[in-house]
């Protein structure tokens, strides 16, 4: 086996200046309810604010900032539930290169139509019965595309890498971070960040219970393949890590937890209704998985990356509205 050439903290130092001009430094939230609910500082790194409205568009420009003149005119190609979609989408708007995104049938529709929005060309599939990544490949030799994956791809980490650059150099060094986990880009991104910035933080994935792969693969120490889970935490219904993400995050992670669907309805109502943002179901897992951290929590300086707030209105208030607990009640 040839040995992989992992991304490093030097290639998100890059990748913070090739975007500086591009994507927006996103605000970092605080909450006193929050603090007395969990006991701990919390510092919310809110990239619902990105521009798309999710930290993918870190990534997706620094990738395609990086094209030669020969790959600009062929195009790019990527697969995405929604956020990577939106993300090529408006990076090669920008950057005037032609996009075709692979997106499931059942992506949310306000994703889908901004995918579009943004000029790329959408093809389709079906989520549960044909295999993403065969049909970009395919695209991609047959058209002479560029494939841009959504999580393994050392641009794309390094892009990712920039949400925690941000937040460390903001709020100063923390003892425990806590990052949504589908593919691992954005988790492994931001280990390559808290490592270098803030050496002894604790870092936590945490994905859907329904598709702990990572959780998986995490415990064995390999890659764990799944069938794609079903969860409402629709930006992280990946069946597996990547190569280069799982690298870097079997070496630099402390743990991949996970949370339930209601867990995340929980966190949706508290962020809109405590905190006046709207928050889309993957986005909330950070802070899922620190309640459930939350007795070893006490007195600590806690980031919470919150990924994105790209969720259909009719969905939101469709799972926000059913019973369950309220956003204040006790953990």
């Amino acid at each position: 086996m040839h040995p992989i050439n992992l991304p490093t903290y030097s290639d998100v130092i890059a990748a913070s200046e090739r975007i500086a001009d591009h994507a927006h430094r996103t605000p970092v939230l605080t909450s006193r309810t929050a603090d007395n609910h969990l006991g701990c500082e919390l510092f919310f790194k809110a990239e619902n604010f990105q521009r798309m409205g999710a930290f993918k568009f870190r990534g997706a420009f620094n990738a395609l900032s990086r094209f030669d003149a020969a790959q600009r005119r062929q195009g790019v190609v990527a697969f995405s539930s929604g956020n990577h979609a939106q993300a090529i989408a408006l990076s090669a708007k920008l950057l005037g290169i032609p996009a075709t995104i692979v997106m499931p049938r059942d992506a949310p529709v306000m994703k889908v139509e901004a995918t579009k929005s943004y000029g790329a060309q959408v093809v389709t599939y079906n989520r549960y019965e044909e295999d993403r990544e065969q049909i970009s490949r395919t695209l991609a030799e047959q058209q002479g595309m560029t494939l841009i994956p959504p999580y393994d791809h050392a641009d794309v980490i390094a892009g990712q890498g920039t949400v925690v650059k941000e937040l460390i150099e903001e709020v100063g060094p923390l003892d425990a971070l806590f990052v949504p986990l589908g593919g691992g880009g954005l988790l492994s991104g931001s280990a390559l960040s808290a490592r270098a910035l803030s050496p002894l933080c604790q870092i936590y994935g945490v994905e859907p219970e329904a598709g702990n792969d990572g959780q998986q693969s995490f415990q064995t120490g390999s890659i764990v393949h799944i069938d794609t889970p079903n969860s409402i935490a629709d930006g992280a219904q990946t069946q597996h890590l990547g190569q280069l993400t799982f690298a870097i995050i079997r070496e630099r992670v402390a743990d991949i937890l996970t949370v339930s669907d209601d867990d995340l309805v929980h966190e949706m109502r508290f962020f809109a209704t405590r905190m006046k943002i709207l928050v889309e179901p993957t986005g909330c897992l950070g802070f899922a998985g620190a309640r459930v951290s939350s007795e070893g929590l006490r007195g600590k300086r806690v980031g919470v990356v919150i990924s994105g707030g790209n969720v259909d209105l009719s969905r939101f208030c469709a799972l926000t509205s059913k019973g369950g607990r309220s956003p204040t009640d006790p953990i």
